[in-house]
């Protein structure tokens, strides 16, 4: 870093600032296998949640089954899919920064991806609460589809994150 700036940003940076990113440098492959654990994590969530949701959808409202779903869903969300989701978020942008990939294009279309992973996250989320009010009106076939989701955005986050099209 000659000269007080850092990846080529062209404002100085800082001692501190300086001292963190050499920090996050030296242990970026702590970063990188925390980032991929917390993506298995999350993503396992991700497609389990709605796979919830279709036999949820079919058991009566108020049946023992309905209930033990609707713990289910709760604490999948609650004790899984959220704290993962949180971790993927901060140790992704931190990734992105100490590397400086955030300047690449695939790696803003990446983000866009995760950012579409979030939403549906927050869909999903809003969904745990509609089956525990007993307010659910989608379809069993919606769910079904909705399933399908998640997989096919995490093929394209993959596909951009190995072969780094665009670059």
């Amino acid at each position: 870093m000659a000269g007080g700036y850092a990846r080529g940003i062209s404002e100085p940076v800082y001692a501190e600032q300086t001292e963190m990113l050499m920090f996050l440098s030296d242990h970026i492959d702590w970063i990188k296998a925390l980032h991929v654990i917390a993506v298995i994590a999350w993503m396992a969530g991700m497609l389990y949640l709605p796979r919830l949701f279709v036999y949820h959808s079919e058991a009566p409202v108020g049946s023992p089954q309905s209930e033990l779903l609707k713990t289910w869903e709760h604490n999948l969300l609650r004790r899984i899919v959220n704290p993962a989701m949180v971790a993927v978020w901060i140790f992704g942008l931190t990734l992105a920064y100490v590397t400086g990939a955030y300047e690449d294009t695939w790696m803003r279309l990446k983000f866009l991806l995760v950012l579409a992973m979030s939403g549906l996250h927050g869909f999903f989320a809003a969904s745990v609460k509609r089956f525990a009010r007993d307010a659910n009106t989608r379809s069993t076939r919606f769910w079904r589809i909705v399933n399908e989701v998640p997989f096919a955005l995490v093929i394209f986050i993959v596909i951009l994150v190995v072969v780094k099209p665009f670059e």
